[in-house]
């Protein structure tokens, strides 16, 4: 068993609002990354999409790829359209060392319009959540027989949003496809991220660590504001600055002998949260926590 911490290039620039941090250059994001503590990244916009380009980039700051995000359309794709449209991205994850691929239904999905509020998202029935199921098994079968393990993102916005809607996905699909905890959509979704480890800990093989600030999650709650309106007062920062039990969390994770990263993904604006600030103290908190908990961490 053995964990690394790794960062997304959110924390300098944002995929779902490209303005935020659009001038600064990849070169910044991974050498302060680097600088505060981190292992590897995970994908953003303004990372090269081929692995004989990126590759050297990251070899160059002794960095690794921890993973990417796929814009899953199982509910309008076919499995066949759907691996044919992951190959470029699979092949870059696979030839760069990546074992899982983060991955997220994104059928009308809503959390990138920022005049949209979050009640607004889209919503399936079981019966349409177990036919996609049935499709994203046959998706990760694919991949995870390419070397990569799908690891599912329930997301704020989206068809798989709640705690509910994660345990029927989990439900209808089989053991190749993954899940990633997401302990900040979880939570800002009304789920406990504690009850989902434990009843899954099994399938748990990616997670992203936010932590939620409670007096802006409960304004963006009353005035049921956008994904991104909550984003940019402040609602997401790095984990031990808000309220979730992260202590709890990795205890369980320990016990359950969990095997992976551990990626800091705290969507916020960095001319409002300093980006070098945030990832230290993302990663000192980080390594904190399995020091208390007694994960094994390893560079």
């Amino acid at each position: 068993m053995s964990i690394r911490i790794g960062i997304n290039p959110l924390t300098w620039t944002n995929d779902d609002m490209p303005a935020l941090g659009a001038d600064t250059p990849l070169e910044v994001c991974l050498t302060e990354g680097k600088q505060a503590g981190f292992s590897g990244f995970e994908l953003g916009q303004k990372f090269p999409r081929t692995p004989e380009v990126l590759g050297p980039i990251l070899e160059a700051h002794n960095l690794d790829l921890v993973s990417g995000w796929f814009s899953g359309e199982l509910l309008t794709r076919s499995v066949e359209e759907e691996i044919k449209a992951i190959q470029p991205h699979l092949h870059l994850l696979k030839t760069l060392g990546a074992k899982v691929m983060v991955y997220c239904e994104v059928t009308d999905c809503i959390h990138g319009k920022q005049d949209t509020p979050l009640s607004h998202r889209p919503r399936i029935s079981e019966m349409q959540i177990a036919e996609m199921g049935k499709k994203l098994t046959q998706v990760a079968d694919y991949c995870l027989a390419q070397g990569v393990q799908i690891a599912y993102h329930h997301h704020m916005g989206t068809v798989i949003e709640s705690q509910e809607e994660v345990e029927l996905l989990m439900k209808h699909t089989g053991p190749s496809v993954g899940l990633l905890i997401d302990t900040g959509h979880l939570t800002f979704a009304g789920g406990n991220p504690l009850e989902v480890q434990a009843k899954y800990a099994d399938r748990v093989v990616h997670v992203h660590c936010k932590d939620l600030r409670p007096e802006i999650l409960k304004d963006a709650k009353n005035r049921d504001l956008s994904f991104l309106d909550a984003m940019l007062n402040g609602v997401f920062t790095v984990p031990g600055d808000g309220f979730i039990d992260y202590t709890s969390l990795f205890k369980q994770l320990k016990a359950s002998n969990y095997s992976g990263w551990l990626v800091v993904e705290a969507e916020q604006d960095p001319a409002v949260a300093h980006p070098l600030t945030y990832a230290t103290l993302g990663a000192d908190n980080l390594k904190a926590l399995c020091a208390e908990t007694q994960l094994d961490l390893i560079n």
